[in-house]
């Protein structure tokens, strides 16, 4: 599976929650996380997408490190099979 196809289901399971998957670029910061994603109940992440068994490169996982410092939820996806998890601890304990 493909980094775009994972990331199409995970537009798609956010948006079955009521939710926003915004596509987030900086042109002043680069290595930022490619999806933050927005649910109800003023609930906020950030998902850096991944093809499956890729990692951050070394700028992403920094800024992925920055923004959880700052008490943000961030999270690395390269499996359909990790959204469901991922958006369920949003939702329990989500910014």
């Amino acid at each position: 599976m493909r980094e775009k196809e994972i990331e199409q289901q995970l537009i798609r399971a956010v948006r079955c929650l009521g939710g926003w998957c915004l596509k987030w670029t900086s042109p002043s910061l680069t290595g930022i996380p490619d999806r933050i994603v927005l649910l109800p109940g003023g609930k906020l992440a950030f998902v850096e997408v991944k093809a499956p068994g890729h990692k951050p490169r070394k700028l992403q996982q920094k800024r992925i490190n920055q923004l959880q410092s700052l008490d943000f939820k961030c999270f690395v996806l390269d499996s359909t099979e990790d959204i469901s998890r991922i958006l369920e601890e949003v939702i329990r304990d989500g910014v």
